[in-house]
């Protein structure tokens, strides 16, 4: 195992192949992700970076400077862009960056460095770069310029909301102005209450909280129907926003409202409600959480 280096790690992930396989079938599909994984590559090298590992329908990337990463970033997304443009791809990206301290072991890169990329790079739309305060402060004055502060996101392991950067690749008037100031969001906390144990989703204290089967998540859903990681309810900014990752589907009955199934979706909560792992909570016998914002 190599000591610990600093370098700035980058996650760029393919948008909306999910769909294409469905459309096209799994062999054009492939074809055409494995076209747009050839110029990331390729982009990578040439911007003196080195790709450490495929995941999924994207790259993991690493780089010794912050500057060079965004820079090979930007460059990842203008190449995919061209050819966007002249008709040769359907398919777009979007990129995540952190630079930190990461430990090497046989070619892969660990530790919270990765682990915050990853999560950088899940929170980014398509043709959208994203990467952290602390990636932006080692750029050149002349390269700040180009970032603009998006967000303050929670980030499971970390006490503060963590300030999220978007970098501006690019030019013209159709980018769209940010309104808010971020600060003045009202302070808001949510209450979980399960098998008669309550537990706050608050500034100061959990950022999030794990739903599901597994003995590693906060609240643990003991229905067969439940999926080891059934889903998380995170705090962004001033809102609580649950996101399903199961098999089977999460209920949410809120109070004025129809009941809502969630499959690999997200929901806004408010009011009070409750929760249902893989059935309804109103069905016989469910497992269910009750919330309430406040």
């Amino acid at each position: 195992m190599e000591p610990v280096q600093q370098c700035a790690v980058v996650f760029v992930d393919i948008s909306g192949s999910t769909r294409l396989y469905e459309s096209l079938g799994d062999a054009p599909a492939l074809d055409r992700v494995a076209r747009v994984l050839e110029i990331l590559q390729r982009v990578t090298v040439e911007s003196g970076g080195r790709v450490v590992k495929g995941v999924g329908d994207g790259l993991m990337c690493s780089f010794e400077a912050a500057e060079t990463a965004l820079g090979a970033a930007r460059a990842m997304q203008e190449r995919i862009e061209g050819q966007r443009a002249v008709g040769k791809l359907d398919l777009g990206i979007h990129v995540g960056c952190h630079f930190g301290p990461v430990i090497e072991n046989s070619g892969d890169l660990y530790g919270d460095t990765v682990n915050v990329a990853a999560r950088v790079a899940g929170l980014a739309r398509v043709a959208q770069i994203l990467t952290t305060e602390d990636t932006v402060g080692r750029l050149p004055p002349g390269a700040r310029e180009h970032t603009r502060l998006l967000d303050r996101v929670p980030v499971k392991g970390k006490q503060a909301p963590l300030p999220i950067y978007e970098v501006l690749w690019q030019e013209g008037e159709d980018l769209t102005m940010l309104g808010t100031r971020f600060g003045t969001e009202r302070k808001t906390r949510l209450v979980l209450r399960h098998d008669g144990r309550d537990l706050a989703i608050e500034e100061g204290g959990h950022a999030s909280v794990t739903l599901g089967r597994d003995a590693g998540c906060e609240i643990v859903i003991a229905d067969r129907r439940a999926s080891r990681l059934h889903a998380h309810i995170e705090r962004r900014r001033d809102k609580f926003v649950l996101v399903d990752h199961s098999a089977n589907g999460t209920w949410v009955g809120m109070s004025g409202a129809d009941e809502v199934v969630l499959r690999r979706e997200e929901l806004i909560l408010s009011g009070q409600g409750v929760i249902g792992f893989g059935q309804s909570p109103s069905s016989e016998g469910a497992e269910r959480v009750e919330f309430a914002c406040q």
